[in-house]
């Protein structure tokens, strides 16, 4: 019985102990900050444009499949197919172009009807004063329609609390290869 009760003192012990010396602690999940705080000034609205160069043919592809379904080459939308990418993004569609940032990410055949593709990706821009910061799209990119748009999700950099959206437009595509250069055109709300 006398262990029984020492136990229980010990316990009520460590108990208030533990109380009294965490009960000063700040630890909170939510609380609210200003936007000066966070270095938010006045919201802009950006417009940037440049050409997205997917390369999957040839020795230095910038596009490459990573996984496939077993039934995606039975397929007539190419189903499964999921490729990693590391586009170049530059200012005019030659490939020689002025480089301005790279288009890094994922993109997947999500379609059994179409050519509709999930398109997970970063723009990381390596030019001027955006030099260091990014965008994230995340959404479907219908391949054949004339222009599709994506929603950017967020970003870092100066394009931290970013949101908007893509236009993408293809600007020229080789059936035989597969290579495609595509217009951008960025709409981005950022601080």
């Amino acid at each position: 019985m006398a262990k029984s009760c020492n136990f229980q003192k010990l316990s009520i012990t460590v108990l208030l102990l533990s109380i009294l010396t965490h009960g000063n602690c700040r630890q909170e999940f939510l609380r609210k900050l200003s936007k000066k705080s966070m270095g938010m000034k006045r919201e802009k609205l950006s417009h940037l444009h440049f050409y997205f160069h997917d390369i999957v043919s040839g020795k230095n592809p910038t596009a490459v499949k990573i996984a496939e379904a077993a039934m995606t080459n039975r397929s007539s939308t190419g189903f499964g197919l999921m490729a990693m990418i590391d586009d170049p993004l530059t200012v005019g569609p030659e490939p020689n172009s002025k480089l301005v940032g790279r288009a890094q990410g994922i993109y997947a055949q999500a379609s059994l009807n179409d050519i509709g593709l999930l398109m997970a990706l970063n723009f990381a821009f390596v030019e001027g004063k955006y030099n260091g910061s990014t965008l994230s799209i995340l959404g479907r990119n219908s391949v054949m329609s004339t222009v599709r748009e994506m929603p950017i999700v967020g970003g870092s950099g100066l394009f931290r609390f970013a949101r908007g959206y893509v236009q993408a437009k293809t600007h020229t595509l080789d059936f035989k290869t597969g290579d495609a250069v595509v217009e951008y055109n960025v709409y981005v709300f950022h601080y």
